[in-house]
């Protein structure tokens, strides 16, 4: 279900610059957030009658050492006669350059382990190179992108200038780790929680925040063809600038699921410090 790009695009930050901290970076929120998850709608087509679960992200790191997510996605879904329970565990590192992203994925089906996918992945002049030691040890030549880290901090930054449109791109080592996807990037104006918010609770001290409302489109690039092209998925959001992110609206197409705050554990910042010394 692609769950790994969700958590990403949904927790995280802009372009870290850890060699030039006269830059301002998004004071960026080290934590753990728990969403409970629910069916939104589902087509005939797709024969879900039913999906629940929890999903957890848990998020570390600072400019200067880098970031870390664990992360894990459990669902049980229903369809015509049958009940199956997806468990999807990732835990990845993300250089404070954004030079190099290293991933690990397990996806386990009723228990049993479906598929793993680990490698790390290298800018180079020019593209991305990505090598990969699971489901087998492979080379893969992609181009140039951006990291999940990079890519939710350009969009606070332009969220605070804003801009309300753009397109770019992500490399996240979801699925197979063998695609770079475009984004096409929707913000709306910010906004203050109301008092009848359901994640107000878990929210605490946060609750006062201003939030942005996003949207965004994913499309594989490797599938344009010249011709108008539909996204693989897309996913909504309430974006908070320290890069918490709630009340999701994920879409596949054929269904649709939302993940709602019902917990929200804040962990100490690292100390501040130059970044070069």
């Amino acid at each position: 279900m692609r769950a790994t790009r969700l958590a990403y695009t949904a927790v995280l930050l802009p372009i870290i610059l850890s060699t030039a901290p006269a830059i301002a970076v998004p004071v960026l929120q080290p934590h753990r957030a728990v969403y409970d998850l629910s069916l939104d709608k589902a087509s005939d087509r797709s024969g879900i009658t039913g999906i629940s679960g929890r999903m957890v992200y848990e998020f570390n790191g600072s400019p200067c050492d880098g970031y870390t997510v664990k992360f894990r996605f459990v669902t049980q879904i229903n369809a015509n006669d049958t009940t199956r329970l997806t468990d999807q565990q990732t835990t990845t590192f993300e250089d404070a350059e954004g030079k190099t992203f290293s991933f690990v994925t397990k996806s386990f089906v009723d228990q049993d382990l479906d598929k793993e996918v680990k490698g790390t992945a290298h800018k180079e002049v020019g593209g991305l190179k990505v090598e990969l030691d699971k489901p087998e040890r492979n080379t893969v030549e992609l181009s140039a992108t951006q990291f999940p880290t990079q890519h939710l901090v350009e969009l606070i930054g332009k969220a605070e200038k804003g801009e309300n449109f753009y397109e770019t791109s992500l490399f996240d080592g979801s699925e197979d780790a063998n695609k770079v996807m475009t984004t096409t990037v929707v913000v709306g104006k910010p906004e203050l929680a109301g008092k009848d918010d359901p994640e107000l609770p878990a929210l605490a001290k946060l609750g006062s925040d201003k939030y942005w409302p996003v949207d965004i489109a994913y499309f594989d690039e490797s599938e344009k063809d010249g011709g108008e092209e539909m996204p693989h998925y897309r996913i909504s959001f309430k974006l908070h600038e320290n890069g918490l992110t709630r009340d999701l609206m994920m879409d596949y197409g054929d269904f649709s699921m939302t993940g709602k705050l019902v917990n929200l554990s804040l962990f100490d910042p690292a100390p501040q410090k130059t970044c070069n010394q």
